[in-house]
């Protein structure tokens, strides 16, 4: 199972949210390029970057922030917030980021999900950010009336490359993520998930391994290891193990 560190991007800085609320925005470090080398340091395989900003506006709003984060990291990143048309990923995909993160325009244009999928295979991931199971857009900000599993299943045949499923109710909280909610999705599409949301000690992670589900792959991790709820090698190595 792969660990993602997440470096969440707000007005060039890296923060965390409490629940996606922007107005709880916590900064743990103002370079984010000096962020992305400690993770790298201690070892981590892949980046998991949200700009924050952009997933409000509806464009890039941090690149800058993110072109510091490709120049100090040597792994691969996957980069979502933002991402609404084939242009704006044609030029993070050029940039050097390794996969684009499609959220809100995989509620409000499927076809141009399927487009990406279809013209950079592998290289296209879905946000399923949901509360009480239906799928949120807009930077969290609006509840749709669709169902995470519907909205996965919409991609089956696409070629999507993972789902990235946040429990919002979760994010931020380090409660723990909805391990029973991630699995289902899992199993109920046959695309592989990555966790993300509430993941708050090395528990937490194991919790995500022991429900032994093949296709999740992965699980995103971000506050608990800015405050040192997790240390980044013992998590990497359990999670190998």
């Amino acid at each position: 199972m792969i660990l993602f560190p997440a470096i969440d991007l707000k007005g060039g800085q890296c923060v965390r949210l409490y629940k996606g609320a922007m107005d709880q925005a916590t900064v743990f470090n103002d370079s984010p390029g000096d962020q992305a080398a400690q993770f790298v340091a201690a070892g981590t395989e892949w980046l998991h970057v949200v700009d924050l900003d952009g997933a409000f506006s509806g464009k890039p709003e941090n690149r800058g922030a993110v072109e510091a984060i490709l120049k100090a990291c040597p792994v691969p990143v996957q980069l979502g917030g933002g991402i609404r048309d084939i242009a704006t990923i044609e030029g993070w995909l050029a940039a050097g980021i390794n996969r684009v993160i499609l959220g809100t325009v995989a509620v409000k244009n499927p076809a141009l999900v399927r487009e990406a999928a279809k013209k950079f295979p592998g290289r296209v991931c879905v946000g399923i950010d949901a509360k009480d199971g239906y799928v949120a857009v807009e930077g969290w900000a609006e509840t749709s009336s669709m169902k995470a599993e519907d909205l996965g299943n919409a991609f089956a045949d696409a070629g999507v490359a993972a789902i990235i499923y946040t429990d919002i109710e979760r994010d931020g909280t380090l409660t723990g993520a909805n391990v029973e909610a991630t699995v289902a999705l899992a199993r109920a599409v046959p695309i592989p998930v990555i966790a993300s949301g509430g993941i708050g000690s090395l528990d937490d992670l194991l919790a995500i391994k022991a429900a032994n589900e093949p296709r999740v792959v992965g699980a995103i991790c971000g506050r608990a290891l800015y405050d040192g709820r997790v240390d980044l090698p013992m998590a990497l190595k359990a999670l190998k193990d």
